[in-house]
C-alpha cells in the first residue's frame, strides 16, 4: 500500500498482516481524490480532514500529502497511524485513541470527513450520528463513507450526493441535512 499522490507519492505505508485492518486500496483512494478534485467539493489543499476508523491512516495521510492543513485520526488503535505519520515526517497528523461511536468534542467541523468502518457491522450510521453530535461533521462538511459494496446506509440526517463502487467497496459522498440528531448518551465513569 502506497500514497498515490502529492508530495509523498509512492511512499509505502505500514499495515499489519492478517485481517485486523482492511485499508482502502490505492485504486479506491486515487479515485476518491480525483472525485474530490474534479467535483463540487471542498478543496483538499488547506483543508481540515477527519479520518475516522483510521486503521493505517491511509486516507488522512493521503490528504496531508496533497496539501491538507491537518488530519485528525480517530481509532481505538492508532499505533499504525502514528507509525506511518512518523515515517512520512508528517507534522499535520493528530491522533486520537478512542471509540468513533463516542468521540470527543471537536474544536470545529472537518471540511472533509472520511469514515471507513469494518464492513458488515452496521457501524457507519451510528458513527455519523455520533461524529455530527460531537461537532466533527457540520453542514458544510463533505462526508465520505466507505462500506461494503452489498451494504446500504440508513442515515436519515444525511443525503447521498454521489455513490461509486470499486471492487468490494462502495463510496458514499454525503451531505448533512437539518439539525443534528442527539448523539449517544455518555456515561461518566470514574469521576471524569
Amino acid at each position: 500500500m502506497r500514497i498515490v499522490g502529492g508530495r509523498h507519492r509512492g511512499r509505502r505505508l505500514a499495515a499489519p498482516g492478517g485481517k485486523t485492518i482492511r485499508p482502502s486500496s490505492d485504486r479506491l483512494r486515487e479515485a476518491l481524490f480525483n472525485i474530490l478534485l474534479h467535483g463540487d467539493f471542498p478543496a483538499v489543499e488547506g483543508a481540515e480532514v477527519l479520518d475516522a476508523f483510521a486503521g493505517t491512516g491511509a486516507f488522512g495521510l493521503e490528504a496531508l500529502s496533497r496539501g491538507a492543513a491537518r488530519a485528525t485520526f480517530i481509532d481505538r488503535d492508532i499505533s499504525w497511524v502514528r507509525r506511518n505519520a512518523e515515517e512520512l515526517d508528517e507534522t499535520g497528523a493528530v491522533s486520537i485513541a478512542g471509540d468513533v461511536l463516542s468521540p470527543p468534542q471537536a474544536e470545529k467541523p472537518a471540511e472533509i470527513a472520511f469514515l471507513d468502518p469494518p464492513y458488515g457491522l452496521g457501524l457507519a450510521a451510528p458513527a455519523l450520528v455520533a461524529l455530527r453530535a460531537a461537532g466533527w461533521i457540520g453542514p458544510a462538511s463533505c462526508t465520505i463513507v466507505e462500506i461494503g459494496r452489498g451494504e446500504t446506509l440508513d442515515a436519515p440526517d444525511f443525503s447521498v450526493i454521489r455513490q461509486r463502487d470499486y471492487g468490494a467497496a462502495r463510496l458514499l459522498f454525503l451531505e448533512a441535512r437539518g439539525p443534528p440528531s442527539p448523539g449517544p448518551s455518555r456515561k461518566r465513569e470514574g469521576g471524569r
